[in-house]
């Protein structure tokens, strides 16, 4: 016999509203990294869909576990610290070992990358004169 069986439909019906949400952020991060083009783009969505999406999935685990230990369940908590503490440190590196890359693949003076156009902003910007 199963331990959810006394579990009150309520909190049940809470888990998975939270379960679903979670899910459907990560989803929507994963969908994120493959549609968007470029790598600047790409980082945002799976990094904070994962952190959403991991988190509400961390609290249906505290609900359902603290509802049916009759106690309060924290371990969620640790993990939830450790997502918040990575992630974001982990964002920031990513992205700063690309830029650096970019600049140096740019070769500017300054520093900076050469701004991207797409392909026909460049005819359609250009003086009508030639110039």
């Amino acid at each position: 016999m199963s331990h959810a069986a006394a579990l009150p439909p309520l909190v049940g019906a809470l888990v998975a509203l939270l379960v679903l949400a979670g899910a459907a952020l990560a989803m929507i991060g994963s969908w994120g990294l493959l549609r968007l083009d470029g790598f600047y783009n790409r980082i945002h969505p799976p990094t904070m869909g994962t952190t959403m999406g991991v988190a509400l999935v961390l609290a249906a685990s505290a609900v359902l576990f603290t509802a049916l230990e009759s106690r309060p369940v924290v371990h969620e908590a640790a993990i939830a610290v450790f997502m918040i503490v990575t992630t974001p440190v982990t964002f920031m590196l990513l992205v700063r070992g690309a830029l650096r890359r970019d600049r140096a693949l740019a070769g500017n003076r300054d520093g900076t990358p050469a701004p991207r156009l797409p392909d026909d902003a460049g005819a359609a910007s250009a003086p009508a004169d030639g110039r």
